[in-house]
């Protein structure tokens, strides 16, 4: 099968060896001169043949391949259209996820301004509670060092000399016993506060670390939406210009080959012209074999027909088009039998054919009728000789385009295939 896309080459040039065109006992009794001039013309119209069927199988794969490739250009476009769509939705998520971030970054500063506050305001509290702690035991020392409060407050009612001087010492001796309560309430107060300042702290503390984590995970999780979607965009990217290229290649084959066809065919038209004046000539004159072409021709091997002649789905480049003869399926080596008395016209190598043989068999019933045998492993004849019916003039292979062991027999009628049932009394 031809590489693709294909380099340059000359697809219309056959090596086909002019020989004389012997043909048996078909030949007709033709002037010397009339005879060398009907052969020059088939073996040129049997060269335009060949070169318009390589063209038109060249065509063939070409177009397949731009098909294939115009189909993979349209499937790049609709995953870049996708890709494109998942990179949008990735940098909302990614944009989302940003603004996200810094809300968290700006609760994580408040949170820390807080524990700073918190910090602050606990370390007063614990100073104040140092402070009035130690006045409270310096006060209560002091007082028991006088000795007790109450009893030394009796001792001095006791000492009153008049109402209102017992009056006096009461009211004393209370503001000290107050005193002493009020400071010892407010340690207590100042305990409790100390015990919530001191659960805030701790609460905050969690709370920064809480936003510490937030923080990081959402920038993770912006940094894999950013990359995914740049991995798949840069990814379809390539991959479409890797299409669009391979795209420009197909279309330059298909008009390469076109161009050949179309010189192929036109080489053809004039040259079928030709021929078909001299057949006439030839009618003429007469000779050549006339009758029935029913069972005519022998079947090049005896293995049975696999792929028959007529439009099918192309096996191995999977087109439709016409398959112009029958395949018949033997194993690789099998000899390859002359379809009748004739003459080697052409033997190449074409990559859609594979090694290829033709047979001259010369006029039959005033048509030229040439015989093809594709797909050998070998020839066992060569171009210009003559050859028998039934003489092995092959082997069977597998070559060009093909999908196992066999040949592919044709009948050329004038140049235009047949179908070779009838030929072969099928």
């Amino acid at each position: 099968m031809r590489l693709f896309p294909a380099t340059a080459r000359q697809r219309l040039v056959v090596a086909v060896t002019a020989v004389a065109l012997g043909v048996g006992v078909l030949t007709s009794p033709l002037a010397p001169g009339a005879w060398a001039d009907i052969k020059h013309l088939r073996h040129q119209h049997a060269q335009a043949q060949h070169s318009v069927r390589s063209a038109q199988a060249d065509l063939d794969e070409s177009s397949r391949q731009t098909r294939h490739a115009y189909a993979a250009l349209s499937r790049s476009k609709s995953d870049l259209r996708a890709a494109r769509h998942d990179l949008a939705v990735a940098r909302a998520h990614a944009e989302a996820a940003r603004q996200r971030l810094i809300q968290i970054r700006r609760q994580l500063d408040h949170a820390k301004a807080r524990l700073d506050r918190a910090r602050v305001n606990l370390e007063r509290q614990q100073q104040a509670a140092a402070d009035q702690h130690d006045q409270l035991v310096n006060t209560v020392t002091s007082l028991y060092e006088e000795g007790d409060p109450q009893l030394v407050g009796m001792l001095s009612l006791l000492g009153s000399s008049t109402p209102e001087d017992l009056t006096s010492k009461q009211a004393n001796n209370s503001l000290v016993l107050d005193s002493q309560d009020q400071m010892l309430s407010s340690l207590q107060a100042t305990e409790v506060l100390l015990r919530v300042q001191t659960d805030q702290l701790a609460k905050a503390r969690d709370q920064v670390a809480r936003k510490k984590q937030q923080a990081a995970d959402k920038l993770a999780q912006k940094r894999e939406y950013k990359r995914e979607a740049i991995d798949a965009k840069q990814r379809v990217e390539k991959n479409v210009r890797a299409k669009q290229h391979a795209w420009a290649m197909a279309r330059s084959a298909r008009a390469h080959d076109q161009a050949a066809l179309a010189r192929a065919k036109r080489t053809d038209a004039r040259i079928q012209r030709m021929i078909q004046a001299a057949i006439a000539r030839e009618q003429r004159h007469g000779g050549g074999y006339t009758g029935s072409t029913a069972g005519l021709l022998m079947r090049p091997v005896n293995g049975p027909i696999t792929s028959p002649y007529g439009y099918r789905i192309n096996p191995v480049m999977h087109y439709y088009g016409l398959h112009d003869g029958d395949d018949f399926g033997a194993p690789c080596g099998t000899p390859i039998w002359a379809a009748g008395n004739g003459t080697v016209m052409s033997e190449y190598y074409s990559t859609v054919w594979g090694h290829r043989l033709f047979i001259n068999l010369g006029s039959i019933n005033g048509k030229n009728v040439t015989v093809i045998y594709n797909h050998l492993s070998a020839y066992r004849s060569h171009v210009g000789e003559h050859v028998s019916r039934g003489q092995v003039v092959g082997l069977i292979g597998t070559t060009g385009w093909s999908t196992g062991c066999h040949t592919h027999f044709t009948v050329m009628v004038n140049g235009v295939a047949v179908n070779p049932a009838p030929w072969l009394g099928l």
